[in-house]
Formats: C-alpha cells, structure tokens, sequence
C-alpha cells in the first residue's frame, strides 16, 4: 500500500491537479490525505481578516471535505496559510509546516505544484515541498510529482520556454475521470463557465486532450520532481 500526500495552495487545486489520480490511488488500496496550505478565500473579498470571515472559510472547508469524500480521500488538513499572500509568510515557516506533516503521517508518494505557475502560493509550495522532503538518510519520499493547475500553470506567459510544463509521467484516468469532474462541480464557487479556463468542461477536454497525446482515452499529466528507486 502506498501513502499518497497531495500538498495543495486553495482549495479546489488538489481536485483540479490530480483528483483523478487521487481517486484511482483510493480504487488500488493506497491511502490518500490531502494538505490545503492557504485559506483560498480572503483574497477574493473586501476583508483580508479570516476572523470576519470564519463562516464563509468553514463553509469551504466543508466544501472542501464533500469534493473529497466524492474520490474517496476522508483525510484533508488545513494549514490555514493566508491566501495569495504566502510570501508575507517566511518560506521557512511554511517548509516547517510541511515537514511537520511528512514527518507525522510518512507519506511515500507526493503531488504538489509545478514551481513555474502564475500563482504565487504555488510557486511558494512547490518549493516548501521540495526543501521540507530534501533527499536525507531514511527519508521515506521516494517520489514527488509536479501537477498542472488549469487558470494557472498555463497563464504564466514568461516567454521563457525552460519554464514551461512538459509533462513527462502520464497517469491513465480513463476510468476514474468522471469521478474528478463531479467532485469539481461540488466546488461551484470556484468553477467557471466554459470556455474559462477553469471550467468542468475544459478540464475534461485537458483529461481526453492529455490521454490521446500517449494512446489513452484520458489521462492526468506531470513532471517528475524526483523518483528514488
């Protein structure tokens, strides 16, 4: 059995970057917890207090936790990290919060953000992720996993090709796809309409657009962050 860990910025990432993925990993035995880094809510709204905003943020959190019981993952934790504003927090904090988590539930396997997204909470995580499971003597994280955030990971137009996603693991969700799309429809008021984006329909073309590029009929795509074999 493996022990998946999906570090995500806001909720409704987790699902948007591998929910597929964590459903298919559920349906094979493994055992799946999810990390919501940032509140994902403040910085949509007037306030920036999370204290005047304690029944919205519980509400998506409660979202959050329906989106994911439809995969089948029961475990999501929330770091509570102030949202779009990850870099008004020291990186080290974050890397101690991350490594608190490794070092308590030992996951083998993680998602998390590429580090070249537009977002800067994603950036911020990706390299959290990276520093806090840093190849060490005993260290049980033999793979991380760098997923695609559609509104994101693609809007970040740097004109430096070096820092572009090009997937190179493939993961087959043909049969398990439905099940991330229904899970996003639960996250209305993050999901647009097509041809956002961020749109259910637009993230199942990704799923058929990603499976036809290596023979399936869908598929979620990575980069490889590292594999210790």
């Amino acid at each position: 059995m493996n022990k998946i860990l999906v570090v995500a910025a806001h909720p409704d990432d987790e699902i948007l970057g591998c929910g597929a993925t964590m459903a298919k990993h559920i349906e094979n035995g493994d055992q799946v917890k999810v990390i919501i880094a940032a509140e994902g809510l403040t910085s949509r709204l007037s306030s920036d207090n999370s204290k005047d905003l304690s029944k919205e943020l519980i509400e998506l959190q409660n979202i959050c936790f329906t989106a994911n019981l439809k995969l089948g993952v029961k475990d999501v934790e929330f770091l509570s990290l102030p949202d779009n504003k990850m870099d008004s927090v020291t990186l080290l904090d974050v890397i101690k919060k991350i490594e608190a988590v490794v070092t308590t539930y030992r996951p083998n396997i993680i998602y998390t953000h590429f580090p070249n997204d537009l977002n800067i909470d994603h950036q911020i995580l990706s390299e959290a992720v990276l520093t806090a499971t840093r190849p060490m003597p005993g260290l049980k994280v033999s793979e991380i996993y760098f997923f695609e955030i559609a509104s994101s990971t693609e809007w970040n137009y740097s004109g430096n090709t070096s820092k572009a996603f090009y997937p190179n693991y493939f993961n087959d969700v043909t049969d398990t796809l439905n099940k991330k799309l229904e899970a996003l429809k639960i996250y209305k008021g993050e999901m647009r309409e097509f041809p956002h984006s961020r749109s259910v329909e637009n993230l199942k073309n990704m799923a058929l657009v990603r499976g036809a590029s290596c023979g399936l009929q869908a598929a979620e795509a990575f980069v490889v962050g590292r594999i210790l074999k």
